[in-house]
Formats: C-alpha cells, sequence, structure tokens
C-alpha cells in the first residue's frame, strides 16, 4: 500500500512538472507568425496581419544595447534600398524609453517605423531572448528566419535571402 501511494505521489508530480512547464506558443521558423498590433513612436498602429502580402523585418531592440546601435545603420541601407510595396521593416523597442528611441534614430538617421512594446507582449510572443533579435516573415505570414544577435543586414548574403523571399 506504501509503495502504491508513493507511485501515485509520483506520478502526479511528474504530471505537474509537465502540465506547468508549458508555456504559451512563441514564434517558431516555419510556422506562422504570431500576430500583434503596436503603436509606433509617431502615432500610427501596426498590425501585422494587414501586412499579408509583403515581407516583414522585425527586429526587437533597444538603445542600450551596442550591438543594436551597430546593426541599425544596416538596417537603414536595406529599408531604403527595398520595394516599399513588398517590404516593410518594423524595430521594436524592447524595455526602453521610445524619448531616447527617437533621439537615437534622428542621431542614426534611420527612417524605419519604431514601435513600442510597453507590456513586452510581442516580445512574449515572439520568445524574445534578448536583443537584437530578428525574424523575417514572409508574404503568406510564416516565420522563415530568425536572427540572434547583430547582423550585417547590408551584406550580400543577407540581401541575397531578403531578395529571395521578396521575389517569392
Amino acid at each position: 500500500m506504501k509503495r502504491f501511494f508513493s507511485s501515485l505521489t509520483m506520478l502526479c508530480l511528474v504530471f505537474l512538472l509537465v502540465a506547468c512547464g508549458q508555456g504559451p506558443e512563441v514564434a517558431e521558423v516555419g510556422k506562422p507568425a504570431p500576430d500583434f498590433a503596436l503603436v509606433d513612436t509617431k502615432g500610427k498602429t501596426w498590425k501585422l496581419a494587414e501586412l499579408k502580402g509583403q515581407v516583414v523585418f522585425l527586429n526587437f531592440w533597444a538603445t542600450w544595447c551596442p550591438p543594436c546601435r551597430q546593426e541599425m545603420p544596416s538596417m537603414q541601407v536595406v529599408y531604403s534600398s527595398m520595394p516599399k510595396d513588398k517590404f516593410t521593416m518594423l524595430a521594436v523597442l524592447s524595455n526602453d524609453d521610445p524619448a531616447l528611441a527617437d533621439a537615437m534614430a534622428a542621431k542614426i538617421g534611420t527612417t524605419f517605423p519604431i514601435l513600442i512594446d510597453p507590456a513586452n507582449k510581442a516580445g512574449q510572443a515572439y520568445g524574445l531572448t534578448g536583443v537584437p533579435e530578428t525574424y523575417i516573415i514572409d508574404k503568406q505570414g510564416i516565420v522563415r528566419e530568425k536572427f540572434l544577435g547583430a547582423v550585417h543586414w547590408d551584406s550580400d548574403e543577407s540581401l541575397q535571402m531578403l531578395k529571395k523571399y521578396i521575389d517569392q
């Protein structure tokens, strides 16, 4: 009898660990991108669902992050060179002050939208592990690429990867 209760207790503990360990689904390559509605620093609302038909470059960043600041100029090169009707670049500010982000954008010369995620809901939906973190979402709304850390976005390799999704 003692062995039965011991086994039953162990089984219940395993069940609780498995059940409690499952968090919300997060963005995965090959699966639909989690939708969001965020306001940019200029007051415009951006909804991912409304961007179907375009390749979306979704970058999570912060002004206090040196690698984020380093990759911003190459992001601007990409943003300026891609067709606006087929490509959208969105930079989601993570745990930072929007006024600092606008000041930094002005200093660096970036013109792509900076979205504010005050409750970190988009960050949670994407399973954000740090910044910078970038997702490439295809025209059908599927996450096709995930990049952890800074990338030289204006490199031939990065530009070819982005154009591949734009031309599909």
